[in-house]
């Protein structure tokens, strides 16, 4: 063969084939820009081995170790604090018992469903959410931007509440429990009990005085709160530690910080159950009140509570999925998961309205002691008749049966003076009929109960121990819903993307740990999360079941399950989960127009809450954290619906999925940055065949086949051997 003849031929319009010799001696010429192209082979199997010559493509993806571990931490990112002190106050709240009715029912009709949707596309398609939207429909490719924004919005205030904990926990450590009384103010004349703390009580007090010192409302910045800010640093720098390999490093934590909180809830529980009051507290949880169930409220407030317990939209879902093996059974997982979440909510409020029952009856006990000493005084001053009083009351150790006989028959003989006695009836229910949530649940109530336990301080460390756990869990599905999706679009290393992704949310956070940081966190977790994730998620069921098609999802889960999904799924898909969550998110949008914009603000000087609304620029604040939000689905739309960015210009390597395999084309040669704005779908391509086969330039094309930066890139795929013509063997090699 003549030295020249591939400089001819590669002038000729028709396809060109060279041998394998041919292709490698021209190696050296372009090994710069061949090295920077890639072809990369995911694969259902981690190795793919050539029958012919044994060659390996390895997966490149990280995987998890195992199917325990990767269960563990979709467990670890659903189960989060809502389940230990968001669902008891809903299920008391909404009619004990028959709450739980309501809610099984919307776990089946939008919590396992889309729960299920989530984890397929995850696995399918094996990117974060970005990548993973993008492909399904590229238009709606900010579905998986506006979810990484609301899982960063989210991450920033989350992770304040678990500094909040670990201050808590750090101050366990003391017999008694600094929480337990009220302190002493000395002065030269006197001692008297702390006036705020008098007005209120020993944990009120310190919850919002010693642990926030709390301003009066939140336009009193009053400074950072030193105590928390260190804090809020250890919450950030211990995320950073253990996301900082990806699922390498978190996968393994996941053993513990999963585990853990069910072994404290179940210790909580038996010792619970042996203290006094306890059954009355889990009788009134359960006694179920089946008129509230009827109410429209009831079933909007259930409908979100499965909505934000599973995780969905956050992205967190999708990126722990997307390291799974492809056949991996993801139906199974997410029935698995959502029964897991969903018993954990109801071992969670057994052992909280034991504990509360526990301390409601300490409570009725001390009212029942007063009230009878009142009682005696009365008698002795002949206010009260001792006739009146049955002569088996003994009022030293009277017992709360006995009580309440006397107190009713008080109440009928001085009818017209009984308000002027200012007795209290000291019913338990009444206790328990004060519903606490979030932070008055963990930090007030609960710390409260604890005081009065046995060996206090330990029982402390357990369940603010416990709580860590539970926060570090959501915690990592959250900042994984952020990583991944940002290192699969944009091929930036990890580890430096995690650190800078925390340095930055520890800056931006220490608005939360100034004297007014609650009231900001009240803001975020009220605002930047609620209307845009149920938007997230309403579109990417739209996405998934009229853009991409349903019936061809339903086609990919059976190529790649193995098996056909239960029809359930497509009806719930196409029909039923739309249209609720259209409902859902309707009914939010009326409930936040007829709320007043505000917040709860501590008066030191009242030693109470106050309503408070808030002040114009925090309008501005709240509605902005929900465009932005949301503001990325619909400016990618129309740039990309109008063309109005170039994608000659630098773009991400687009990516085409055939049976499980992934081609992808170079990644930009010149290092350009990439974005999932220029992207686009290619079409979708056979999945190459490896054995007896060599490089050949792709035919039936016009134009050169460029990489998408508009270099060129690798003009060759995988060909058969059988469809090229003969070659006579060169020359000179």
């Amino acid at each position: 063969m003549p030295k020249n003849s591939k400089v001819v031929k590669r002038e000729l319009d028709d396809e060109v084939i060279e041998s394998v010799k041919d292709l490698l001696s021209n190696e050296d010429s372009a090994e710069d820009a061949f090295k920077k192209s890639e072809l990369i082979v995911d694969v259902q199997e981690e190795k793919d081995t050539d029958a012919e010559d044994g060659s390996e493509v390895e997966d490149e993806r990280p995987a998890w170790n195992n199917k325990l571990q990767y269960i563990l931490a979709q467990v670890g990112f659903s189960v989060g604090l809502g389940n230990v002190w968001r669902f008891p106050y809903l299920c008391q709240k909404n009619g004990g018992g028959a709450y739980l009715l309501p809610y099984l029912i919307l776990l089946m009709v939008i919590g396992i469903p889309l729960f299920f949707l989530e984890l397929s596309v995850g696995q399918r398609i094996r990117r974060g959410s970005i990548g993973v939207w993008n492909y399904i429909s590229p238009k709606l490719g900010g579905i998986g931007f506006a979810s990484c924004v609301v899982c960063y919005f989210v991450a920033l205030y989350y992770n304040v509440i678990i500094g909040w904990t670990l201050f808590y926990f750090s101050q366990s450590f003391q017999q008694p429990l600094p929480w337990d009384q009220c302190p002493l103010v000395k002065n030269a004349s006197h001692t008297y009990v702390e006036p705020e703390c008098e007005k209120s009580s020993a944990t009120t007090y310190y919850w919002y005085r010693e642990a926030l010192d709390i301003s009066n409302s939140i336009s009193e910045s009053g400074g950072l709160n030193w105590k928390m800010t260190i804090c809020l640093l250890a919450a950030w720098v211990m995320v950073c530690l253990a996301m900082i390999k990806g699922i390498q490093s978190s996968g393994k934590i996941m053993y513990f910080s999963s585990l853990f909180p069910y072994v404290v809830l179940i210790c909580f529980l038996i010792r619970a159950l042996l203290l006094n009051g306890s059954i009355d507290g889990i009788r009134h949880m359960f006694t179920p009140k089946l008129e509230i169930m009827l109410e429209p409220k009831v079933w909007r407030e259930a409908a979100t509570q499965v909505f934000f317990a599973l995780g969905l939209g956050f992205g967190g879902v999708i990126a722990f999925s997307s390291y799974n093996k492809r056949e991996n059974n993801c139906h199974f997982d997410a029935v698995l998961v959502s029964f897991i979440n969903f018993f954990t909510s109801v071992l969670a409020t057994l052992v909280v309205f034991a504990v509360l029952g526990f301390k409601a009856n300490v409570l009725n006990e001390k009212c029942i002691a007063e009230n009878s000493e009142m009682i005696i005084k009365f008698l002795q001053l002949g206010n009260i008749s001792q006739d009146i009083i049955p002569r088996h009351i003994n009022f030293s150790a009277v017992t709360a049966e006995d009580y309440h006989l006397v107190y009713d028959i008080i109440q009928k003989v001085k009818e017209e003076e009984f308000p002027v006695l200012h007795l209290n009836s000291c019913l338990i229910e009444d206790e328990l009929n004060k519903a606490v949530q979030g932070t008055g649940l963990a930090f007030i109530a609960f710390t409260e109960a604890m005081t009065h336990f046995p060996a206090s301080p330990f029982w402390s460390v357990m369940f603010f121990l416990m709580l860590i756990n539970l926060g570090l869990g959501s915690m990592f599905g959250t900042i994984e819903g952020i990583i991944t999706p940002i290192v699969d679009t944009f091929k930036v290393r990890k580890e430096i993307l995690t650190v800078l992704c925390c340095l930055l949310a520890f800056c931006i956070g220490l608005i939360f740990v100034q004297r007014s940081g609650n009231y900001f966190v009240t803001m975020f977790d009220d605002y930047s999360a609620t209307l845009p994730l149920l938007i997230v998620v309403i579109l990417e069921n739209i996405a998934v079941s009229f853009v991409y098609g349903i019936d061809k999802f339903v086609e990919d889960l059976k190529d790649m399950l193995g098996f056909a999904p239960s029809r359930y799924y497509y009806y719930m898909w196409k029909y039923i989960s739309p249209l609720m969550l259209l409902s859902l998110l309707i009914a939010s949008i009326v409930n936040m127009g007829l709320s007043p914009p505000g917040y709860n603000a501590w008066i030191e000087e009242k030693a109470s809450e106050e309503f408070l609304t808030y002040p114009l620029w925090a309008m501005v604040v709240c509605v902005s954290l929900m465009v932005l939000a949301i503001l990325p689905v619909p400016v990618i739309y129309i740039i990309r619906r109008c063309n109005l960015i170039d994608d000659s210009s630098g773009n991400l390597a687009s990516v085409t999925y055939k049976r499980g395999r992934v081609l992808k084309e170079p990644v930009n040669l010149e290092g350009d940055d990439a974005s999932l704005i220029h992207g686009k779908i290619t079409s979708e391509m056979s999945s190459p065949n490896f054995g007896k086969n060599i490089y050949r330039k792709q035919s039936g094309s016009p134009t050169l086949d460029t990489a998408p930066n508009g270099r060129y890139g690798i003009g060759y795929l995988m060909a058969d051997m059988p469809d090229m013509p003969d070659m006579p063997e060169s020359s000179d090699l």
